[in-house]
């Protein structure tokens, strides 16, 4: 997206192709039946330029900025900044978005039409966690307030995958992302954290593991799996929000800081969360005996004013994480324990899964390198779903 030198403050966007009229009339019978083309003689050809109805691209009011990584529209538009006010968005729920000011008042906002019609991968264009301006509306009930989200401003630290081929960003701004996983009922799916900790590392979010419902098994049973992952610089937490094993560490985790939780539905998520802030008071279920699966109590994410201080996230429960924006080239480089031996094997562009003089299967062959994560990084080379 490049300026426009014609004007300062101009820019060239791109806009979603759905925004154009059609080309060429295409209700001809509809037309015969009623008036017959005796008056009107039918278009021989079309003529397509630069400028008018079938462009994709237009001026706009606002400046280029360059977003890096992490999702965003690569422009920051202008807004009248009397009349708008920052926010930051707790929640969104489909076209609306609950947007808290600073002195703690809560609007109910729309988005405005130009942010939504801008040509982005996103699934959704604002994202619980983002920072925002955002105009007031009146209204005719005093009870109610409502806005229209002017901007949304540069993001940082977003947790994204991949949704119906688009992107989908799940939260946005925070500092780190809590993987809760539980220890039993529904099983641990380590294939599932390692594609969580690829995602907080591609944004720049501290990882923290957290194995919930210990209570359920013999603690000594995942050491293996906790040494693994600390060796690599992850800290892993082992917790139980029916008995209070490890909250006391888990509280002082969350306390100033602005926390993402997520994981498999059932794990035990809003549990743990109402187990070390009991205002919350979050809606929990039991898990299906039937499936030992989790039922869906959590249905969108929402930002949370923590006790401690700061903010925390809760979010729905996960079954699919699918990587956004992750080719099989750059895997090797996500996984802490396979990218000292990368440059060792024979053939530069090795995948490390059937090549001869491979140094990454040599590794795993003589143990250096956990068989159960070199199991997990052949599944995101293959593609394959969790």
């Amino acid at each position: 997206m490049a300026k426009n030198k014609k004007g300062k403050g101009k820019v060239r966007a791109d806009f979603r192709k759905n925004r154009s009229v059609r080309p060429r009339k295409t209700n001809w019978t509809r037309q015969f039946d009623e008036h017959g083309f005796e008056e009107e003689d039918t278009q021989q050809q079309e003529r397509i330029s630069g400028k008018g109805d079938l462009t994709r691209r237009r001026t706009i009011t606002g400046e280029a900025v360059d977003d890096g990584d992490e999702p965003g529209f690569g422009i920051r538009l202008e807004v009248d900044e009397t009349t708008c006010r920052p926010g930051r968005v707790l929640s969104v729920h489909g076209l609306i978005s609950m947007v808290e000011q600073e002195d703690g008042q809560v609007y109910q906002c729309a988005t405005r039409r130009l942010l939504k019609t801008l040509a982005t991968d996103q699934r959704h264009v604002v994202a619980a966690g983002d920072r925002v301006f955002f105009r007031s509306v009146d209204t005719n009930d005093d009870n109610i307030r409502e806005g229209i989200i002017e901007r949304v401003e540069p993001r940082r630290g977003s947790v994204c995958r991949t949704s119906r081929g688009r992107q989908h960003i799940i939260v946005t701004n925070v500092d780190q992302l809590l993987i809760v996983t539980s220890a039993a009922e529904p099983r641990l799916k380590p294939n599932l954290i390692d594609r969580m900790l690829i995602a907080a590392d591609k944004s720049g979010i501290c990882p923290v593991i957290c194995i919930n419902k210990i209570d359920l098994v013999d603690p000594a049973g995942f050491q293996p799996l906790i040494g693994v992952y600390s060796q690599m610089g992850y800290q892993v937490m082992l917790l139980s929000a029916k008995t209070g094993f490890g909250l006391e560490r888990f509280r002082r985790m969350l306390a100033g800081r602005e926390s993402v939780v997520t994981g498999q539905s059932g794990v035990g998520k809003s549990s743990l969360l109402n187990a070390v802030d009991s205002s919350l008071q979050l809606r929990v279920r039991t898990v299906s005996a039937e499936s030992e699966k989790g039922r869906h109590t959590t249905t969108t994410a929402r930002l949370i004013p923590f006790s401690g201080g700061g903010y925390v996230v809760d979010t729905p429960g996960i079954r699919q994480f699918q990587l956004w924006d992750v080719i099989p080239e750059e895997v090797p480089g996500f996984f802490r324990d396979l990218r000292s031996y990368v440059s060792h094997c024979r053939y530069p562009d090795c995948t490390h899964t059937h090549e001869d003089d491979c140094a990454v299967k040599d590794a795993v062959a003589d143990g250096r390198i956990d068989e159960r994560r070199y199991e997990s990084y052949c599944q995101m080379i293959e593609g394959e779903m969790v």
